[in-house]
């Protein structure tokens, strides 16, 4: 370590190291080497799990498709220059390409923003137990849906979709300004604390209006639970074109403040002290974190426990560190989503069971299981 003087030279402090040689010696650190292969065997293992996954929710189904043909059709369509011959009849290939694929990728990208976006909200709270409805998006999005069921049964398919997206958003951006103003006149100041407050009270008030207009019209009471029990039944291009966009810009804002997040885990204070602006960081996560919660509910309705459990498993699988969390969530709740709907339509094919309760027999008891070895978690 050195003090550079008035006169330009620097003197050496008694530690006689040179800070070359200190950056060198902390590089070359094998508790850091061995975190860094920790994290890229984690991702790496994630992503082929993600890939298995995906082979075999296309090869699965009520249709009975030839793996070899399937597996060959798919190379087909994704190195066209090979040119293979395949035993697909064009009903089967329709089957394969507008039916299956549409779904594994749609199955996928809500996974793997719903899991993001938890890890972003335990990130922005530092609260294992937050997920993406904390601040009101889930029961936006389900007043949403309620409204265009009851009111708007006439104005097209897409209105659930963007009813539910607006919902979504609106009830997030209400509890984060309820709590940013509450917290300017309340003892709890205008921390984590006050919003998380705020958002439980705008999402039990929101819950409350729809249960009111459930109790106003009986009849279309069916088909609001089966938008909020979550399915993705209705997959097609049309819909995974259409969150795509939300889905990669929201995704690529929480993935490169996974710093900003470890610096705002050790307190607020202490983050303005090391140069951060812990209000800015709150807001653009939370709001990242929001508009992907909403794209992926748009499409499926509600899905519990990825946005919860997700994050648990990545901090068991590669460490505390957000730079491993965020990533790594986004993988595994790819995986774990298409996979949760390969068993939703085949466990009683033809008929299928909502995906969320199939997240919720399989995360329940998961959860508890991870919840044992997060004693020592830091968050």
């Amino acid at each position: 370590m050195t003090w550079p003087p008035v006169g330009g030279r620097a003197c050496r402090c008694s530690s006689g190291r040179s800070p070359r040689r200190s950056s060198r010696r902390r590089s070359d650190d094998p508790g850091a080497r061995d975190s860094g292969v920790r994290k890229f065997t984690a991702l790496g293992a994630a992503a082929a799990i993600l890939v298995a996954a995906a082979l075999v929710a296309a090869f699965v189904g009520a249709a009975d498709l030839n793996p070899l043909d399937t597996a060959a059709a798919l190379l087909d369509r994704a190195l066209p220059f090979l040119h293979l011959h395949t035993g697909l009849s064009p009903l089967d290939r329709a089957v394969l390409f507008q039916i299956r694929l549409p779904r594994v990728v749609l199955g996928a990208l809500v996974g793997g923003v719903l899991a993001l976006a938890g890890a972003g909200y335990q990130g922005v709270f530092r609260n294992p137990l937050v997920d993406s409805g904390t601040l009101g998006a889930s029961a936006g999005a389900g007043l949403g849906a309620t409204l265009a069921i009851v009111y708007l049964g006439g104005a097209g398919p897409q209105a659930v979709p963007v009813a539910a997206f607006a919902g979504s958003l609106t009830g997030v951006a209400v509890a984060y300004l309820t709590g940013t103003a509450a917290g300017r006149h309340t003892v709890l100041g205008g921390g984590v604390a006050t919003l998380l407050l705020a958002g439980i009270a705008v999402g039990s008030f929101l819950t409350a209006v729809q249960t009111f207009l459930l109790q106003r019209s009986a009849s279309d009471i069916q088909a609001v639970y089966s938008w909020l029990l979550g399915s993705l039944s209705a997959a097609s291009w049309q819909q995974v074109t259409t969150i795509l966009p939300y889905a990669a810009v929201s995704s690529a804002v929480i993935l490169l403040h996974g710093r900003h997040l470890d610096v705002l885990s050790v307190g607020d204070e202490e983050a303005r002290t090391l140069g951060l602006r812990p209000g800015m960081v709150r807001l653009i996560v939370v709001a990242a974190s929001a508009l992907a919660a909403a794209s992926a509910v748009a499409v499926s309705g509600l899905i519990g426990f990825v946005g919860i459990i997700i994050p648990h498993v990545a901090r068991r699988l590669a460490g505390p560190s957000y730079t491993s969390v965020l990533p790594l969530s986004l993988l595994t709740g790819a995986a774990f989503l298409v996979l949760a709907d390969t068993l939703a339509r085949t466990v009683l094919s033809p008929a299928e069971l909502p995906i969320g309760v199939v997240t919720a027999l399989v995360g329940a008891p998961a959860f508890v299981w991870v919840l044992r070895g997060t004693s020592n978690v830091s968050t």
